[in-house]
């Protein structure tokens, strides 16, 4: 699928800077969410090597993966659903749509799900005029707003509650207090008659059970219950990464994944869902469809440099410690995924360096996010390796790869670099204030705009050692006395 961002990667983050409501939200969440996650898992106890084993786990399914999706299908065939490949992101959400006119569906009540964002499903169901509605409080919210999600768990982080009560007020024709239970309880009478009046329910999946055929869903809400189980269709989309070889191998992730995305021992809900109905069952839908989605996930296998991103569970914890993020929120990052992950795995995704190469940029390659991941992706290596991507199709700008020769052919020569250190030296008394660069020069700029840059010593380190030497060496010539 297509998908371009608006404007370029600096003027979303001008845009985001400058929104100080947003930084004030994310900057508050993150550090409680980023608070809880080291609480609970030093209670856990033995956090690397929970890490270890998630790591394990998740690289054993990804170089195994053609094996457990055969067995995946096999048994969800085995236990009555129905299972769909989608190679593109086209191709998934024109399955959604075959499905929908099979069952004549008007509505459609949807769970939390990032695959289906990453498709742009809700978009095209709209283009076809079947009424589509998020359940999924965060998401419900940021519908209204006619935004994207702004983090991978928390979609609606960048809004207090006072603009989510004004929005509230809007479409009620009545005054909303902002108080987190009025609010909540707002949105539970508004969606309360739509599950039960929805054609098909929609939902993620964070794993599923190669051995079993089943779908497990971590949700803090009803709603994912509700989704799954009133509609007499559920659709489930699934990356087609998110696999776990048994249910022995979920007990990690159970510990890892609600620790990791908000600081919980565990979530409210832990779903497991095997198919559709059955005559014995109280509940459940009458028909069960898995939408297994690759849009461009196959390109990274067997990549030596990126394909451990596959690992990823999607627990957000990169995101919040991510220095980047927290000053920008996830908009800027122009597609689903934000934060770390989203900058490494949104150009691989998308196959588009020049479109999306300016992503791993968006960082300080401090390496939080590798500390932070629970499965151990070395995210910051990563980022690394896509800037040298981009530099090798020849991305970069012009005035970029003239600066870089420049250095190489002033580095790799003594009597040039002495030079060349002479003629900054000479620059710097128009540049300096009070010993800080201030402005510039040139594309230094983006620096001195926002920090204060050193100015060089008048005295090099060179300079410094040669006039010690000389002092240490004595007076050449004669005797000394």
């Amino acid at each position: 699928m297509s998908v371009k961002p608006a404007m370029p990667l600096k003027e979303r983050m001008k845009h985001a800077i400058a929104d100080e409501t947003l930084i004030e939200a994310v900057k508050k969440t993150t550090d409680r969410l980023e608070g809880g996650k080291l609480a609970s898992s030093e209670a856990l106890g033995n956090w690397q090597e929970w890490r270890e084993q998630g790591s394990r786990i998740r690289s054993h399914v990804v170089q195994h993966l053609d094996y457990y999706l055969g067995q995946l299908i096999q048994n969800v065939k085995k236990r009555g659903g129905h299972v769909h490949i989608a190679d593109t992101a086209e191709h998934a959400v024109q399955i959604f749509l075959d499905i929908t006119k099979q069952k004549n569906a008007k509505s459609v009540l949807k769970s939390k799900s990032m695959v289906s964002e990453e498709v742009h499903l809700n978009k095209a169901l709209e283009e076809i005029g079947v009424k589509v509605l998020e359940s999924d409080l965060g998401e419900y919210i940021i519908q209204l707003f006619g935004e994207a999600p702004s983090h991978i768990i928390i979609p609606a982080i960048h809004k207090n509650r006072y603009q989510i009560a004004d929005k509230f007020s809007a479409i009620s024709g009545e005054q909303i207090s902002e108080d987190t239970p009025t609010l909540t309880a707002f949105a539970r009478r508004k969606l309360r008659q739509e599950f039960l009046e929805a054609d098909i329910g929609v939902s993620g999946c964070n794993f599923a059970i190669a051995e079993s055929g089943s779908i497990v869903m971590f949700t803090n809400e009803g709603n994912g219950r509700m989704v799954t189980t009133l509609p007499p269709v559920h659709v489930a989309f699934m990356g087609m990464e998110r696999l776990l070889p048994s249910f022995e191998d979920l007990e990690t992730f159970v510990n890892l994944l609600p620790r990791s995305a908000t600081g919980q021992k565990i979530t409210s809900y832990v779903s497991v869902i095997n198919g559709p109905r059955k005559e014995e069952d109280l509940d459940g839908a009458q028909e069960f469809h898995l939408i297994i989605v690759d849009n461009g996930r196959s390109n990274i296998l067997g990549d030596d440099e990126f394909q451990e991103v596959l690992n990823c569970i999607r627990c957000g914890a990169c995101l919040n410690v991510c220095p980047v993020y927290r000053h920008i929120g996830g908009h800027a990052y122009g597609d689903v995924y934000p934060g770390p992950i989203g900058a490494v795995i949104t150009p691989l995704l998308r196959d588009d360096m020049k479109v999306w190469g300016d992503l791993p940029y968006a960082s300080s390659l401090c390496g939080a996010c590798t500390d932070a991941c629970p499965v151990k992706i070395p995210l910051h290596d990563m980022l690394v390796h896509l800037r040298a991507r981009k530099v090798k199709l020849g991305l970069t700008p012009g005035w970029e790869r003239m600066a870089f020769r420049m250095y190489r052919g002033s580095f790799a020569n003594p009597g040039r670099y002495r030079l060349s250190m002479r003629a900054a030296k000479l620059m710097v008394p128009f540049m300096a204030k009070d010993g800080y660069i201030e402005k510039g020069p040139l594309h230094m700029l983006g620096w001195t705009n926002a920090r204060h840059f050193p100015s060089p010593a008048p005295q090099s380190f060179r300079e410094k050692w040669a006039q010690l030497s000389a002092e240490l060496e004595g007076p050449k010539g004669g005797d000394s006395k």
